[in-house]
């Protein structure tokens, strides 16, 4: 059988590759360190890729070169055109209009879909826009007509924009796949669209023999819709002026007032639900572990909620992939550290990993029956969500160390919190990838306890071979939570990134600066 070319563009214009074909680069072997800020040393130094000099001693009062932070996915969006290799096997949405009115089941978008609805006379829609000819740049004096479709389907329920189609006959005329430029169709978007539009994704879809070729823009609805698209006028080009595109049945039409007021209603009703949903699941994974943990004990607790989580009516995650997922995401977590010997608590789930338990729409592990070695908690939910809950007070001091564990409070291993935080990312990226999630992933991490007693920060100094309490360090008896946003295109770099800055901005909570 003949083989259609597919060439899948993110919004940043850059091609995917499936998982298979994406290399991994180990970062140069180095210690993790931890070291007391001194004055302006509150940020973490940039990753490495050269064989430079190993990082000075973990624990040192020198401080360091301050103004890098390992950036999100959200505040990467001003750099979003660099031309990088993105993995994205999954990014597009896997239902759409097309996949209805053929009886397809979910699946990415195919040559013979768009020919086959072109054929059969499939009428526009709200979330299908037939074009005829590629888009092309503003003419003076008007809006980008790229970006207002765009915003038009993200402001209403997502959609296709498909090129190579006339609109009122939908005949399929086809396109030059030669003068397709995602990389300058997603610049329109991002100079003309506000706020960011971070998930769409540019595919070029070719026949078998190379005569006919489609381009389809997928759209999800945005969550943070409404979206404004800006322009200027002929007569005042210093005059920005913005309007609110939406798809009323075929067409595109403007908000009014009104209707603005109420999109930007939905979306504050839409944040709160998320935020309560995260904080819902925080709160079951503290009351599972607090409540059978052997001894009083400091928590990590993560949680990762896509921004737009899979619908019940989606397939649930299969019990055999489970296990699979698990390890696959301890083996891009190591990845992720400048130190090899680093062991996460997705290895301590070893123990368990084969026989993951049934919960309320998701799969779960623990260690807690268990009563020996590291407790943790996981769940991994059918609609892209995970939870990974890590006991960081277990052995933080060994017998032989000096400290007396009882004159401090309650224990935290700072080097479990590291290996937690690449860990809790690395799981939810894994789930995303392999749930298709068509959206970014927020993650929200806390350390806590139940007892009313400082958290202690304890340090592993001269390359791991003694353990102390920093003199200097606070302890504060409450946390504040982080978060960090990652995407399922993200690379181990990015990865990593925002696993540092998540660690990084705990360990401030300490006093201290640390390194993953």
């Amino acid at each position: 059988m003949a083989r259609h070319r597919r060439s899948a563009f993110c919004i940043h214009g850059i091609p995917s590759l499936s998982s298979n074909s994406v290399g991994r680069e180990r970062c140069p072997g180095r210690s993790p360190r931890t070291e007391t800020p001194g004055l302006g040393c509150c940020t973490s130094p940039p990753r490495r890729r050269d064989k430079s000099p190993a990082l000075p001693d973990r624990w040192s009062s020198k401080p360091t070169n301050g103004g890098w932070r390992g950036r999100t996915c959200a505040s990467r969006a001003g750099t979003a055109l660099s031309v990088r290799l993105r993995m994205l096997p999954g990014m597009a949405r896997s239902w759409t209009r097309l996949h209805e009115h053929l009886g397809t089941p979910p699946g990415p978008l195919t040559f013979d879909m768009v020919k086959q609805a072109a054929d059969a006379n499939l009428a526009e829609s709200d979330d299908l826009d037939w074009k005829e000819k590629l888009p092309q740049p503003p003419r003076e004096g008007r809006r980008n007509e790229l970006a207002k479709d765009v915003a038009a389907m993200a402001n209403t329920r997502g959609g296709l924009l498909i090129y190579g189609v006339i609109d009122k006959t939908t005949v399929p005329v086809g396109i030059d796949p030669d003068e397709v430029n995602p990389q300058q169709y997603a610049q329109w978007i991002r100079n003309h669209v506000q706020p960011y539009l971070p998930d769409l994704t540019f595919t070029t879809l070719t026949s078998p023999d190379g005569q006919l070729s489609f381009l389809a823009i997928d759209v999800p609805a945005s969550p943070m819709a409404p979206h404004h698209v800006y322009g200027t006028a002929a007569k005042d080009k210093d005059q920005q002026a913005a309007v609110v595109p939406y798809r009323d049945r075929d067409h595109t039409a403007w908000m009014a007032e009104h209707q603005i007021e109420r999109a930007y209603r939905e979306r504050f009703t839409r944040t709160q639900h998320a935020q309560d949903e995260t904080d819902r699941l925080l709160t079951h994974a503290l009351d599972n572990s607090l409540a059978d943990q052997a001894e009083p004990s400091a928590w990590f607790v993560a949680v990762a909620r896509p921004e737009r989580p899979l619908p019940r009516t989606a397939p649930p995650l299969v019990r055999e992939r489970v296990p699979n997922l698990c390890a696959t995401a301890r083996a891009r977590s190591q990845h992720l550290t400048r130190n090899p010997l680093a062991v996460g608590p997705l290895t301590g789930l070893d123990v368990v990993l084969s026989n993951p338990r049934p919960g309320l729409r998701r799969w779960a592990f623990s260690t807690l029956p268990l009563r020996t070695g590291r407790e943790i908690y996981t769940e991994l939910h059918h609609d892209g969500s995970t939870v990974l809950a890590v006991n960081l007070s277990w052995k933080a001091l060994r017998a032989d160390d000096t400290a007396a564990p009882t004159a401090h409070g309650i224990l935290v291993d700072t080097d479990i919190v590291g290996a937690s935080c690449r860990d809790a990312l690395a799981l939810a990226h894994e789930l995303a990838r392999h749930l298709c999630v068509d959206s970014s992933v927020n993650v929200t991490a806390i350390i806590t306890t139940a007892e009313p007693t400082p958290l202690t920060p304890v340090i592993t100094e001269y390359g791991g071979s003694f353990r102390s309490i920093p003199d200097h360090a606070r302890r504060p008896r409450r946390i504040q939570p982080v978060t960090a946003l990652i995407s399922p295109a993200d690379e181990d770099d990015h990865l990593s990134a925002s696993a540092q800055e998540t660690f990084t901005d705990l360990m401030h909570q300490f006093g201290i600066t640390a390194y993953l």
